[in-house]
């Protein structure tokens, strides 16, 4: 389950009633949210990261990321006991060294829940906070790939049994299971050993986010599960069916590598609650938007006025653009003769696939899709944190329990359990 920010991942969440203002500094939001997740029996939250993002629009929207990933995921390490815990970390801008330490430690605090989501940086906006211009895609994925390498020999430099500690000999580790492992690459090297022994599930789980053949060829080498997006079922059986033949090309088990799209909720009782719900999440920001659902549909839109349905004309007229996989949505929702408002109120702009209506409607959407083959899972964006991850807890987990398309409790207590991720200590032989 997604947890963006301490608010939810609309815009106006920060404002809604009963949000606590101060939540983007609040770890005991985070902590309450986690919960409420591993209330529902999820596998993982997911906690994004962007070491450039400052919103142009700070003066009236919350920034859309944790004040830190991975002091957040040890608060909530502490007040949890089965959830799996993934944060993002660059290897553009970290050195492989600090990154293991860190995953490392977060396994061994949250006995064995802790995953990786191993992702290379882009744009010189976040370039500049380091004093650097964005390497080349192939300087960025080439040093992706040994810091990926380097960072699971450090995981594995303590042996499985080294660590004795047993008092009465005096013996606290073997030395000789705790070794350096001198790798140097084009882009990164180390000595080691780190010092951190094995945690419950060995070592973190490797996660990716991207799209691109550089992602499949990185994930199918590394991951055990990909994070993702797509608008359509076919788009998300593409996806996932070439991450599971770049997985087969290194030589792994296509079912080693788990596609989780992203999927973004506003629960209400019926659809007209919801939608002025997210009316009210949006306030002035949905007349902003029309340029925007303009160019996706190819025809002229006027602001003034909102809450009148698209003309018969307009609708004769519209051309989904070929070039943004949402505007087939878009166009059918306006076809249902929504206002132009309320077609906005949709989501149909949205960076993921929006739900809006009641709890039913998300499950029927999560079960087409992995019937289908588009998913192994999917990864929840509330609107609002603070209330949309127990609605979404108790309005569409029990359903898709009651349909056997999710577990009644956790079966594993490490995050390579929930995946069904083979073991793995050190650095993949096959890979």
């Amino acid at each position: 389950m997604h947890l963006g920010n301490g608010y939810g991942s609309q815009p106006g969440a920060w404002r809604m009633p009963g949000v606590d203002p101060e939540n983007y500094t609040s770890f005991d939001a985070r902590v309450k949210q986690a919960q409420a997740a591993e209330r529902g029996k999820f596998q993982f939250i997911f906690l994004p990261d962007g070491p450039g993002a400052m919103l142009t629009d700070i003066e009236t929207e919350s920034p859309s990321f944790n004040l830190d990933v991975m002091l957040t995921l040890a608060a909530v390490a502490r007040e949890t006991k089965r959830i799996g815990l993934v944060a993002t970390g660059s290897t553009t801008f970290n050195e492989p060294y600090n990154l293991a330490k860190q995953f490392k430690a977060l396994d061994i605090m949250s006995h064995g829940r802790a995953g990786w989501n191993a992702v290379t940086s882009s744009g010189n906006d976040v370039a500049a906070n380091y004093g650097r211009v964005i390497p080349s895609s192939e300087e960025r994925y080439g040093r992706a790939h040994e810091v990926i390498q380097l960072i699971q020999a450090l995981w594995g430099s303590w042996g499985k049994d080294a660590w004795v500690h047993d008092q009465e000999s005096g013996q606290f580790a073997r030395k000789d299971q705790i070794v350096p492992i001198n790798l140097q690459g084009k882009y990164v090297a180390s000595r080691g050993p780190l010092y951190i022994p094995p945690s419950e599930q060995g070592q973190p789980i490797i996660f990716h986010a991207g799209g691109s053949p550089n992602a499949h060829e990185m994930a199918g080498r590394f991951a055990n599960a990909v994070i993702g997006a797509a608008f359509t079922i076919e788009d998300a059986r593409a996806q996932r069916n070439a991450f599971r033949e770049a997985a087969k090309r290194y030589g792994r088990d296509p079912d080693e590598i788990k596609y989780i799209p992203g999927l973004m909720t506003t629960i209400a009782k019926d659809r007209r609650a919801a939608l002025d719900r997210r009316i009210q999440l949006a306030g002035d920001l949905i007349p902003q938007r029309v340029g925007y659902l303009q160019q996706m549909l190819g025809i002229p839109l006027d602001s003034t006025r909102m809450d009148e349905p698209l003309s018969k004309a307009q609708l004769a007229a519209a051309r989904p653009s070929p070039y943004d996989p949402r505007a087939a949505h878009a166009l059918k929702i306006a076809r249902e003769g929504w206002s132009l408002r309320d077609i906005l109120a949709h989501g149909v702009i949205d960076y993921h696939p929006v739900i809006v209506g009641p709890g039913v409607e998300a499950a029927d959407h999560m079960q087409a899709w992995f019937e289908a083959g588009a998913a192994d899972g999917f990864w929840i964006s509330a609107d609002v944190n603070t209330d949309g991850i127990d609605v979404f807890v108790d309005e569409v987990v029990p359903i898709l329990q009651e349909r056997g398309l999710f577990h009644q409790e956790y079966e594993s207590k490490t995050l390579r359990g929930h995946l069904g991720a083979p073991d793995q200590y050190g650095i993949d032989p096959r890979v």
